[in-house]
């Protein structure tokens, strides 16, 4: 499979990529797939979910069980929108039923609520500790349908089906990329032998994943738009006040530090960067744990960690701060491209669930890529961009996912602000050097996922370990 740029950024909803869009493409998946395209939708008379490991363990927090129900009435994570998740919530605590298929066209209202699911907390399947499955009964009891899923991160979704069949969980091979890879050697390579840069490189792939070099301009729009959103998901969290939802409480900090950083830097002084990139971080993951429109970056629990390097490429960069419109878009182009094709390498290497390799598949991968991508901004090489890329993650190394009461809040938005600082010094330290150095990215990619697999199992977004019971509640 070739994994896209695409793939990796997604426009969704918060709190989680794995938890809460994962689950919502899954039921949509079962509703359109195992119920409409098959014509079972008109005999449905019931419904099961059973939710295993981490889905059930921390699924409350993450919003995974009212995701389901969405899902199951056809809603797509990429369109709907926070009022209109709401409405239909309401609705359906009201009513105790769900619009099956109604996003869909074939609409079947069935008794369903979260009270109704079977949480398997402690079991986990040997695919992914995020899973769920499905199951749609006729009025006697028969099995109409039935199918797993395995959330495996960045809202990427793979079922039992697919596993059996090799289907792939995202990506296209119709039409074939000049410049595959799975290794930064080979991305490397690439560089090397055509003389491009990586985003370049990745630039090239994305236009053959659309039939070739005439959709160059759709796909740099489309990346865009995804920019639009990033920005549209800070500018929200700046007017949004109160305590974030949850039983924490935690207030949220981004239009406080907003109004101060605007008086005491009107005009965006470089000696404030850090305070700006800490400021769009936090804003974006506040807006994210309310459960807003963020954008998988390449998780929702990392989310505002690109944003916030992208606003140091596109404020702080070489002539930023007096670029006109078009220039601030070939930034960022740029700046997400090289960061995707970064995330390539993760992806296919290792992981980006924090499930399943903890918090540095997650926060460690996207400060790897924020890296990247700064760095190429910045004026870098290839060799300077993958050095970057692996100090970020070298420095990330080990980090846990055990989030306290299964919110994406306390540790993961300071988090992404830590985050997001250490990406821009790891790309202004190799900035400084040639390129060369002593371990290659692949070397702590390959790292990264060992640890991940010796990590114990309660730091790995359980709820069982850390934080998530170290700290006493109120």
């Amino acid at each position: 499979m070739t994994i896209s740029l695409f793939d990796l950024f997604s426009v969704g909803v918060g709190p989680s990529s794995s938890h809460t869009v994962g689950p919502m493409r899954a039921a949509r998946r079962f509703s359109a797939e195992q119920l409409v395209d098959t014509g079972h939708i008109d005999a449905v008379a019931s419904l099961e979910v059973d939710l295993f490991g981490s889905l059930s363990a921390t699924g409350s927090g993450h919003g995974t069980f009212t995701a389901v129900l969405l899902g199951l009435e056809g809603w797509a994570a990429e369109e709907i929108l926070p009022r209109q998740v709401d409405d239909r919530l309401s609705e359906i605590e009201h009513t105790g039923t769900v619009q099956l298929a109604a996003q869909l066209g074939r609409r079947r209202d069935i008794a369903l609520r979260v009270e109704d699911f079977v949480q398997r907390p402690l079991t986990v399947l040997d695919r992914h500790t995020n899973a769920m499955r499905l199951r749609a009964l006729d009025a006697d009891g028969g099995l109409l349908a039935e199918e797993t899923y395995y959330s495996v991160g960045g809202g990427f979704v793979v079922s039992e089906t697919d596993e059996a069949s090799g289907t792939p969980a995202a990506g296209s091979d119709e039409h074939p990329v000049p410049y595959p890879f799975t290794t930064a050697a080979e991305l490397m390579q690439h560089c090397e032998d055509s003389g491009l840069p990586i985003s370049k490189i990745m630039l090239a792939n994305e236009c053959a994943l659309r039939g070739g070099e005439e959709h160059q301009e759709a796909v740099i729009a489309e990346i865009w738009h995804l920019w639009e959103v990033m920005e549209e998901c800070k500018d929200s969290a700046l007017e949004r006040m109160g305590p974030l939802p949850g039983g924490l409480k935690v207030r949220r900090r981004a239009p406080d530090w907003h109004a101060r950083l605007t008086q005491q830097d009107p005009d965006r002084s470089f000696a404030y960067w850090q305070e700006w990139v800490n400021l769009v971080a936090l804003a974006v993951n506040e807006e994210n744990a309310s459960g807003g429109r963020v954008v998988t970056s390449p998780t929702n629990g990392a989310a505002g960690i690109i944003p916030a390097v992208g606003f140091y490429a596109t404020h702080y960069g070489p002539g930023a701060a007096f670029a006109a419109a078009e220039d601030k878009q070939a930034i960022v182009t740029t700046f997400l491209l090289t960061a995707a094709a970064v995330g390539v390498l993760y992806k296919e290497r290792a992981s980006i669930s924090g499930a399943e390799v903890g918090c540095q598949g997650e926060v460690g991968s996207a400060s790897s890529m924020a890296a990247a991508g700064l760095c190429e901004v910045l004026g870098g090489t290839a060799q300077q961009v993958e050095n970057a890329a692996e100090i970020a993650m070298e420095h990330n190394l080990g980090l846990t996912c055990d989030p306290i009461s299964g919110l994406v809040q306390v540790p993961c938005i300071e988090r992404n602000a830590i985050a997001a600082t250490k990406a821009v010094n790891a790309a202004r330290m190799s900035l400084m050097g040639d390129g060369e150095h002593r371990v290659s990215l692949d070397d702590v990619i390959t790292t990264m996922r060992e640890t991940g697999k010796d990590m114990s199992h309660k730091y790995k977004e359980t709820a069982l370990g850390g934080l998530a019971v170290n700290v006493v509640e109120c």
